[in-house]
């Protein structure tokens, strides 16, 4: 048998989700596959067993009917900021030498976002100008980076002024890179907000999706496991409901709500 996992996240985790397939495998003596995600789609297709997926997506797939999902598990992050809980944030960053102290000192710079199906990016951010009544133009410019990293490179080479970085991923690039904290400045955090979660496709046999949340949730257990996870900053994974995720599903309401679909 083989489980065919996809990863639709930060490339800078693909390490972790790749040991998390390997282990999956392992302890359920099946054959794994990762692959980088194409389209949210692959589920329903039956082309993609394991996902893991942001929360902004997986809300979109599980408001179907049928949903094509079901969820698994959820990280909970090492540090003190995420309480023993499934949840992350987006830290807005900008150069070191930036004269940008606040949010609100970012009308007409030039923002960028990793991607529309990104909560940590872009829905979070969208929110935040929706609170602030800032939906007729707040951002000079906004450019698509394609994900965080770039995101992170455009504001270090003065590309772009600011961006939204998921946490996880900010704290990766920051032990990854030493040089990184020189470079750049949080002046803002936006959240907390449920974590990605791992999904599994409805077409999963039930006995199967139970089998693998069972290693899943038992992951921070295994001391041999440990060090793995640590290099996404990961502490174990936790049980996490539909309901878990409504604080997303409220952001995206309250964009509509006045008709502010896209970020500008």
């Amino acid at each position: 048998m083989l489980i065919r996992f996809a990863t639709f996240l930060a490339p800078n985790m693909r390490p972790v989700y790749q040991f998390i397939a390997d282990y999956v495998g392992q302890s359920l003596g099946c054959s794994t596959k990762l692959a980088v995600g194409a389209s949210f789609d692959q589920f329903a297709a039956g082309e993609s067993d394991i996902g893991f997926i942001c929360g902004l997506p997986y809300i979109q797939l599980a408001d179907q009917n049928p949903s094509p999902v079901e969820l698994l598990a959820a990280p909970v992050l090492q540090g003190e900021r995420y309480a023993g809980q499934p949840i992350y944030f987006s830290d807005v960053i900008v150069r070191r030498d930036s004269p940008y102290q606040t949010f609100a000192d970012l009308r007409g710079c030039c923002w960028s976002y990793n991607d529309l199906d990104s909560h940590s990016g872009y829905n979070i951010t969208r929110y935040r100008l929706v609170q602030m009544g800032e939906t007729r133009g707040f951002f000079g410019r906004v450019i698509a980076a394609g994900s965080h990293q770039n995101s992170i490179r455009l504001v270090c080479a003065g590309e772009v002024d600011a961006s939204a970085i998921d946490s996880q991923v900010l704290a990766i690039e920051l032990r990854d890179q030493p040089d990184l904290a020189a470079q750049i400045r949080v002046i803002d955090t936006l959240g907390p907000a449920p974590i990605q979660p791992i999904v599994a496709a409805r077409h999963v046999p039930e006995s199967l999706r139970a089998d693998v949340q069972a290693v899943l949730l038992a992951l921070g257990d295994d001391p041999a496991v440990r060090s793995y996870l640590a290099h996404g900053f990961v502490e174990r994974f936790a049980r996490v409901t539909d309901a878990d995720y409504d604080v997303t599903r409220e952001m995206v309401r309250a964009a509509e709500a006045v008709g502010f679909m896209r970020i500008e």
